[in-house]
């Protein structure tokens, strides 16, 4: 996989089997990934796009929120393609790039717009993944998103208080562009606020459920699942 910012996600896909290969652009949130998964994460150099790794090398890759970081995505899509077998899967998720939906609006409107988390773009809507992905020589398969309105605002709340308030009284310096605690230390500088968090999680999980009353929209991250 590359990407995933704090290995959350990287962790429960090695709960699903198989064997790992871990990676990502962005050093500041390595060591955090390591210490979760018990493994080495390669740097990528984010410049030449390069993967270090053999044509034809895995079944399945996995690109975790990494397109949004990247002045053109386009190299690097082409390289999960090479280091794909053919037919192998290449998995891109993305947040999504459609500007028209309320969220993204209002995201921008409070300040946190792509500058705010970090990235060089909103994101990605399904169609210009379907296109990014063709152009590197795969073929589409299918597409699927999560984090509907509900969970989409809930998130924004949490980042907006991190990024304009935590971030600002940390006693342990927060680059910009970082939305959470990527870090032991930054995550203990701010670890009575995720006490609260934990103690509010029940009500937290139960706003996300409200989502399942417009599952018919499309969420705000989105997944394109391609064949080589």
């Amino acid at each position: 996989t590359c990407g995933d910012n704090n290995g959350a996600i990287n962790y429960k896909i090695r709960h699903m089997g198989g064997l790992w290969t871990w990676a990502d652009f962005e050093a500041q949130g390595i060591p955090g990934m390591e210490e979760l998964l018990g493994e080495p994460v390669l740097k990528l150099d984010g410049q030449t796009a390069s993967l270090p790794f053999a044509n034809d090398e895995f079944d399945l890759s996995v690109c975790i929120d990494v397109h949004e970081h990247l002045d053109d995505p386009l190299p690097v899509t082409r390289e999960l393609a090479r280091v794909t077998r053919p037919g192998g899967t290449v998995i891109v998720t993305t947040p999504n790039g459609n500007e028209k939906k309320l969220a993204v609006r209002i995201k921008k409107a409070i300040g946190m717009d792509a500058k705010a988390y970090g990235h060089r773009r909103t994101g990605f809507d399904v169609p210009d993944l379907r296109r990014l992905t063709t152009a590197a020589g795969l073929t589409f398969r299918r597409s699927s998103s999560y984090a509907r309105f509900f969970t989409e605002m809930l998130e924004l709340a949490i980042n907006f208080l991190y990024v304009k308030l935590l971030a600002k009284k940390s006693r342990v310096p927060v680059e910009a562009g970082t939305i959470a605690p990527v870090s032991k230390s930054q995550l203990n500088s701010v670890k009575k606020s995720y006490k609260l968090y934990a103690l509010l999680y029940p009500v937290f999980w139960l706003i996300s459920r409200l989502d399942y009353l417009i599952a018919f929209t499309r969420g705000y991250a989105v997944v394109v699942e391609t064949v080589k």
